[in-house]
């Protein structure tokens, strides 16, 4: 078994799919989580292809975020399109960065995805609340690269 597929349990997995469709029921905005071994390349440039391979981009309202984590780098980013990172305030990626790295230090992983997930489905529902029109965009399925 890979470092990517142990990374998580099963239990878990279905836990940060719980926690994308939690974040996503007041908002109009789309939430992905994505895992791979190692990136290759600096970290945010890697977030930014698999944003757009995962079509992320391409959100009405320009309003995805990604979290995207490179297992044996162990390195994370989260990365939002360009109507969020509008809509937020200058320190909200940072913060939320910072609350995911503090339970990651101390391997709980899963806590740590599922509070930057919740943390970025608030910030949606404020300035993307959801409309009686909006559709799920995007798979909540965690991927994997």
């Amino acid at each position: 078994m890979s470092h990517v597929e142990e990374f998580l349990t099963a239990e878990e997995e279905q836990e940060i799919i719980a926690a994308i469709q939690e974040a996503e029921k007041n908002t109009s905005g789309e939430i992905r989580v994505h895992l791979e071994a190692s990136a290759k390349i600096d970290h945010f440039s890697r977030a930014q292809q698999v944003f757009h391979f995962l079509k992320m981009d391409n959100t009405k309202e320009e309003n995805g975020v990604l979290l995207y984590v490179a297992v044996d780098d162990r390195k994370f980013v989260i990365y939002g399109d360009r109507g969020i990172d509008r809509a937020v305030s200058k320190d909200f990626w940072n913060s939320t960065k910072d609350i995911i790295a503090e339970h990651f230090k101390k391997g709980a992983f899963k806590q740590g995805v599922v509070e930057g997930i919740l943390r970025a489905g608030k910030e949606l529902e404020e300035h993307f609340p959801w409309d009686h029109n909006d559709t799920n965009e995007l798979s909540d399925a965690v991927s994997k690269g």
